[in-house]
């Protein structure tokens, strides 16, 4: 079918209202307030009931994506792909069914890669597989209060993801097995789990539970308002062949982190901060890291822009032969962290990212980035968002890293339907320039998502 067609085909749905936000988690949606209510089309499959009550009920959707990368000069120059261009296919399929307090959700996916230069990573490819496959039930604790326990594999997206996230933007988003308790007491709301990381396989029906990561916590969150949120949390890691400077050992981390985000009138806020203490092969961890987004909207200004300012620093290590190592762990971050092009993750690192965004009507929103890079630590090296290490710090004083601009447009065609391209630049700075390739990093990409 050709895409006028398609568009003609789907645009219709979305002059209905839209009660459900979808979300990349889609588990947490809440298809029951269909009930009893007659829907075209596609929507009819979002609640199908099974009894004659309707509390036994079956929601089904999917998303499918194909998305274009296409790099000059990628890592600054550095082989093994330098110019790179390939193309991301992927179809998740889910299935949710409830039955009173009780439910399972079951979400699969098919994930290709085709022309990666590099090589195919976890990110890129794991062809058919198990994405989410869990079960949970509710439990009342009162008129509002519940207690939810759930079991099996899901996304997990703490906070804002900086530290725990799906990773939605590559390929193949990061899964977790385990369990997990969360405990809704009016503008209270607790979580607590322990759950390993799933490891992406290249073939069918290969991905596992990870042996040598773990993932506890209690994660906190006040909401007294709508519109104002505190967190508060404590993470516990263990990665028994963690890397740092060249040497593999085992990883014991505690991360005790709050957040304050928020909105009022025109103004909006996400800060962050994040204190890391524990071991690696015998060393003292002593790491931390500050993040903040500060946004400022003008809704009665033409093109409706918005402000905004992040600043985000993460300690880096200070020096390699002593018995502390600094450098921040990240964990397990959102994808594309840094906008569309990000080459480098959030370690000894410190940026400002200013941006402005616009909305231009009928679907079409543009953004225009500007950043710049600097190491936090002379000592330490500049890491990938997994965390490897991209440039070690040795042949270079210099802190900057680099500056990057990048301009992305999207186009919410229907309720269904969007589009978004990108065009970035990263230019290298001196600590770049002193310690290898030097070129300008180049790069396209561009994508279509069907989500049902």
């Amino acid at each position: 079918m050709r895409l006028p067609l398609l568009l003609a085909a789907l645009l219709p749905f979305a002059a209905q209202a839209q009660e459900v936000v979808q979300t990349n988690l889609h588990y947490d949606e809440d298809w029951s307030v269909l009930r009893g209510t007659e829907q075209p089309g596609w929507r009819q499959a979002k609640y199908i009931p099974l009894d004659a009550r309707g509390d036994v009920y079956l929601t089904l959707g999917g998303e499918a994506r194909v998305r274009y990368e296409g790099f000059d000069n990628n890592l600054w120059g550095d082989p093994p792909a330098p110019d790179d261009g390939y193309l991301w296919l992927r179809v998740m399929p889910h299935a949710d069914l409830h039955a009173g307090p009780a439910r399972v959700f079951i979400q699969g996916i098919a994930g290709y890669a085709r022309g990666v230069g590099a090589g195919k990573g976890p990110v890129d490819e794991t062809r058919i597989d198990l994405l989410q496959g869990f079960a949970d039930i509710r439990v009342p604790l009162g008129d509002r209060d519940s207690l939810t326990v759930r079991v099996g594999r899901e996304f997990v997206a703490l906070g804002s993801e900086r530290l725990v996230g799906v990773r939605y933007g590559p390929n193949i988003p990061q899964a977790f097995d385990g369990l997990r308790a969360v405990v809704d007491h009016g503008p209270i709301r607790v979580d607590a789990f322990h759950l390993r990381p799933v490891a992406v396989g290249g073939g069918n029906f290969d991905d596992r539970t990870s042996k040598t990561r773990r993932l506890d916590g209690l994660y906190a969150t006040l909401a007294p308002t709508t519109d104002t949120g505190i967190d508060a949390y404590w993470l516990g890691y263990e990665n028994e062949q963690a890397r740092f400077a060249g040497r593999i050992g085992r990883e014991t981390r505690d991360t005790f982190g709050v957040r304050f985000f928020g909105k009022r009138s025109s103004l909006g806020w996400n800060w962050e901060a994040m204190l890391q203490r524990g071991r690696f092969d015998g060393n003292r961890i002593r790491a931390w890291s500050l993040a903040t987004e500060t946004a400022w909207s003008f809704p009665q200004v033409p093109l409706k822009p918005r402000l905004r300012l992040r600043a985000n620093i993460a300690s880096g290590d200070r020096d390699a032969t002593d018995d502390r190592l600094g450098t921040f762990n990240a964990l397990f971050p959102k994808g594309k962290y840094f906008g569309e092009l990000s080459p480098i993750g959030p370690r000894n690192i410190a940026n400002l990212h200013p941006s402005v965004d616009f909305d231009l009507g009928q679907g079409v929103s543009v953004e225009l980035v500007a950043a710049r890079f600097w190491r936090e630590s002379r000592g330490d090296g500049i890491y990938d968002i997994p965390g490897g290490l991209i440039r070690p710090a040795g042949g270079s004083d210099a802190r900057h890293i680099g500056d990057q601009v990048e301009i992305s447009a999207g186009w919410q065609a229907s309720t269904l339907l969007s589009f978004s391209a990108s065009l970035s630049a990263f230019r290298p700075g001196a600590f770049i320039r002193d310690t290898g390739s030097e070129r300008t990093i180049h790069m396209i990409g561009a994508e279509a998502m069907l989500k049902l």
